[in-house]
C-alpha cells in the first residue's frame, strides 16, 4: 500500500483524512504546515502528498513548488477551504504547478476516496463502486 503525507493546519481535517487513508490500508505521516511538511518529506519516501493551500509558516503553493523542485515526479493533491478569498483560483494554480488533483473543503469522503485511488493509480475495488 501507499505511504502518504498529509499537510494541513486544521487538526480535524488531519484526523479525518488520516482515518480515511488508513481505512484503505495506507500509511499516513502528518505535518501541521509547509515547513514541517517539507521536513517530513525529505525524511521519508512518499507515494502521495496531500496539502492544504492556506497554512501558517509556509503555505501550500510554496510547498508544491518546493516539492516539485526536489522531487519532480511526486504526486500531490491540493485541498483548500479558501478562507475569505475563495479557493477556486488557489486550486487552479496548484494544478498548474503540478498537483494531480484538487479538492475543495469541506471534503466529501466519497470524492476523497475517488481522488485518492486515481492519484495512486489504483483500480477501485468492486465494493467501492457506486451501485445506486
Amino acid at each position: 500500500m501507499a505511504n502518504i503525507l498529509v499537510v494541513d493546519d486544521e487538526p480535524l481535517v488531519v484526523e479525518t483524512l488520516s482515518n480515511a487513508i488508513t481505512s484503505k490500508g495506507h500509511t499516513v505521516v502528518t505535518a501541521a504546515n509547509g515547513v514541517q511538511g517539507m521536513e517530513k518529506f525529505s525524511q521519508g519516501k512518499f507515494d502521495l502528498v496531500i496539502t492544504d493551500i492556506i497554512m501558517p509558516d509556509k503555505e501550500g503553493i510554496e510547498l508544491i513548488m518546493e516539492l516539485k523542485r526536489h522531487a519532480p515526479g511526486v504526486k500531490i493533491v491540493a485541498i483548500s477551504g479558501g478562507g475569505r478569498t475563495g479557493n477556486v483560483e488557489f486550486l487552479k494554480m496548484a494544478t498548474k504547478l503540478g498537483a494531480v488533483a484538487s479538492l475543495k473543503k469541506p471534503i466529501r469522503l466519497a470524492e476523497f476516496y475517488k481522488v485518492l485511488t486515481e492519484s495512486l493509480g489504483e483500480t477501485p475495488s468492486p465494493q467501492s463502486t457506486n451501485r445506486g
